[in-house]
């Protein structure tokens, strides 16, 4: 705590925010991999798995566009704790009893979930915003890109740990040691966060939810197709397609997907040195389409090896191990972009109307996750994924160029 105390007053709301982002994360990855592995083994079908994340998602869409406003509102403070609690209660609720998991009530608490995701990921984002000095663009690209690059790190860790946890205590007692963990992350939260963090001055109305830049508006739709490129394989058909086609049990599906998540948050904490920082640069929308084009490519390759006859092993984790260094780069890229194109005041509106693409991506993503696998296979799932890059990438031609750093 003396270090803490001798930090500027910047750095440790950045710590704080960051620590919560953590916790929160852990969580969140955990249970992603707790309802795919356990309802699988229910015998529930890619697609059924798949509607259980529907409302998760789709309410995620919703929050980003409504905590935007919120956040502006009340402070960003109050939408972070807001998040922190929804989840204890969300995690509350799979603990009933095994017969009362029906579909309807886990696609409940999932919707919860996804709500404290997308309010917890807005308010850590747009508080960085107001941390950093405004003509200091390399700074907030590295810490962009630090607090990103750790979430997804940490999300990988949380994918493990609902492996391992799914496996040493059951899907309750999982559930119930993640929320009481959660619930003490929270009341600390509560009397240590800055109060009146990202209140805007002039209170936003309804009508300024919707984004008025054109920047915001071409870079929002280029997360929606660039997150659904990753989702439309990755969420349901990957994990599904390592325990049956690879046989592979609970602790190497989760302990692979974990490796991969913490290698693409390293990656995305390294971004700024791949992308030109070193130099004395930082990215702009021309640097997104750079990025983008090779990741295109990348699903389709992958497609034509599993269909070549070629061991499917090493065609498949050698792709994804390329294909989640190309994806950390560019996704860092955009949340450095959204970022740095949001007004100050009243911030988390930009960023909130941007996540809403990025949620609505995911939920595209996710449908297409299940239904696609089910009908067609993971080589179909590939293919799509190729194509919805490739839109990312064409849209980022519209992007503005982006002042280097002075």
């Amino acid at each position: 705590m003396p270090f803490l105390s001798r930090l500027a007053p910047e750095v440790r709301q950045y710590l704080l925010v960051t620590g919560n982002y953590w916790a929160f994360t852990l969580t969140d990855g955990a249970l992603r991999m707790l309802v795919v592995l356990h309802f699988h083994t229910l015998g529930y079908s890619p697609l059924q798995i798949a509607a259980l994340f529907l409302f998760y998602e789709f309410f995620g869409v919703v929050t980003n566009l409504l905590g935007g406003y919120l956040g502006a509102r009340l402070g960003l403070n109050r939408t972070m704790n807001l998040g922190l609690a929804m989840q204890v209660v969300a995690l509350l609720m799979l603990t009933v009893p095994a017969a009362w998991l029906t579909v309807p009530w886990v696609m409940l608490a999932q919707a919860l979930s996804g709500i404290a995701k997308d309010l917890n990921k807005m308010s850590a984002k747009s508080a960085i915003k107001l941390l950093v000095p405004g003509d200091r663009q390399g700074t907030l690209y590295r810490w962009v890109a630090l607090l990103t690059g750790s979430k997804n790190a940490l999300k990988g860790v949380g994918f493990f740990l609902g492996g391992a946890l799914l496996a040493l205590l059951g899907f309750a007692g999982a559930v119930l040691a993640m929320a009481a963990v959660l619930a003490a992350i929270w009341l600390a939260s509560l009397f240590l966060l800055r109060k009146e963090l990202g209140k805007a001055k002039a209170k936003p109305k309804f009508r300024d939810l919707l984004s008025k830049s054109r920047a915001i508006n071409i870079l929002s739709a280029a997360r929606l197709f660039l997150f659904g490129a990753r989702d439309v394989w990755f969420v349901v058909a990957l994990p599904v397609y390592l325990s049956t086609v690879f046989g592979w049990d609970f602790w190497w599906v989760g302990g692979f997907l974990a490796a991969w998540i913490i290698g693409y948050g390293i990656v995305q904490s390294f971004a700024p040195a791949l992308t030109g920082k070193r130099s004395g640069h930082v990215p702009d929308g021309r640097a997104a389409l750079g990025w983008a084009l090779p990741l295109a490519v990348l699903p389709g390759a992958i497609a034509l090896g599993l269909g070549s006859g070629l061991p499917a092993q090493p065609v498949l984790l050698g792709g994804l191990l390329v294909f989640g260094a190309l994806f950390a780069v560019n996704s860092s890229l955009h949340s450095y972009l959204i970022v740095s194109y949001a007004q100050e005041d009243g911030v988390s509106l930009d960023v909130g109307f941007y996540y809403m693409s990025n949620a609505l991506g995911r939920l595209v993503g996710t449908l297409l996750s299940g239904w696609l696998f089910q009908a067609h296979g993971l080589a179909v799932c590939l293919w799509v994924s190729s194509a919805f890059v490739l839109l990312a990438a064409l849209l980022s031609i519209g992007l503005p160029r982006h002042a280097a750093e002075r």
